[in-house]
């Protein structure tokens, strides 16, 4: 019985101290991350071509804030067209090159529903910069009503395109909503825990940091105060969600010039929790799995798994190049032309 009330004692020690870390770390003044800024350019820069495409600005309302959206149609409708639904990665938004594959869908023959997340981009939300997975999944669901209740959209023939933290998104809402007729996914997050695997490309300092900013954040949401953000992607060594070369040159060359270079800093702590790989089983529909071969966040285990676990629904196409590789020049094209034979394989044959 003594022991249980010292084991009891020392627990709650444990907890008290714990608080008042959090609390010492929420509300400590004068705790920043060095903001980093992106090389300025007047023009977005696209993935594959600069065609603008036909499109307009369209909006739809989730949990009374707008989404700011761009609605492609094929050329001389006659009849309701398939519709794609896309998101966009990590912090990404849509004039961040998701109009250079929508384009290509277009010209295909069918339509694209491409949206920012809220808090992001152009789309409403407060606090700004904040990339929280529950609310985009419930971003990704009202884009797929949006896009269904359309007279031109066939509601029978709605596909998802996804990428990176959206290529996670896709395969959720898939095991969701089974009336989802395909689903393309390129160099998805499956596993967030997967992330783990590169802590050994990274110091403990880095990793002690981004705890703490997480904390800061997390907690001063908890407590009604301001977000505490950090860069979204920084040069290696420094405190940003993804301190590292590939990331920062990429954000470089896709990202436009008023892109804001910031995240609230709680995803930092709770990407590890995500696990879309969970949901599989769920999913009723063809699945293109598109694994670029050396992407750190894409252990080959994880897509064995998942494509077991679809069995015959799933596609599988390799890749020798890194994550942001796929966005850019012949990259680009390879991988853009496989899914746009997939979608026409799942949605323009009878």
């Amino acid at each position: 019985m003594i022991v249980i009330t010292y084991i009891g004692i020392i627990l709650a020690v444990i907890l008290v101290a714990f608080v008042i870390e959090l609390l010492i770390v929420a509300l400590c003044p004068g705790v920043s991350a060095k903001k980093q800024y992106l090389a300025k350019r007047m023009q977005p820069q696209n993935a594959g071509n600069n065609r603008p495409g036909n499109r307009k600005d369209v909006s739809f309302k989730v949990a009374g804030d707008s989404i700011s959206a761009w609605l492609y149609l094929p050329e001389n409708l006659s009849s309701p067209v398939p519709c794609i639904v896309m998101g966009h990665g990590l912090g990404g938004i849509k004039n961040m090159a998701l109009d250079s594959y929508a384009v290509r869908f277009q010209e295909a023959g069918m339509a694209v529903l491409a949206f920012d997340y809220r808090h992001l981009g152009d789309s409403d939300g407060q606090p700004r910069q904040l990339i929280w997975i529950p609310y985009q999944l419930q971003d990704y669901a009202a884009a797929i009503e949006y896009a269904r209740g359309l007279k031109e959209i066939d509601p029978a023939k709605i596909a998802l395109w996804g990428t990176s933290l959206s290529g996670g998104h896709v395969i959720v809402t898939a095991a969701r909503d089974n009336r989802i007729a395909c689903v393309s996914t390129q160099c998805p997050l499956l596993e967030g825990s997967a992330m783990y695997q590169q802590l050994h490309r990274v110091s403990i300092k880095y990793v002690l940091g981004m705890i703490a900013h997480g904390q800061r954040d997390l907690v001063r949401s908890w407590l009604r105060l301001s977000p505490h953000k950090i860069p979204l992607v920084g040069k290696p060594g420094t405190i940003a969600i993804m301190a590292d070369t590939d990331a920062w040159n990429a954000f470089e060359e896709l990202a436009s010039d008023d892109f804001v270079n910031e995240a609230c800093a709680r995803i930092g702590i709770r990407m590890d929790k995500y696990r879309p790989t969970n949901q599989v089983d769920k999913i009723r529909c063809p699945v293109l799995l598109q694994v670029c071969d050396r992407d750190v966040a894409l252990p080959l285990r994880v897509v064995e798994k998942t494509a077991d676990r679809l069995g015959g629904l799933a596609e599988v196409i390799h890749y020798p190049i890194g994550h942001f590789d796929i966005y850019r020049g012949c990259n680009f094209e390879t991988a853009v032309n496989d899914q746009i034979a997939f979608f026409r394989k799942h949605l323009l044959k009878a």
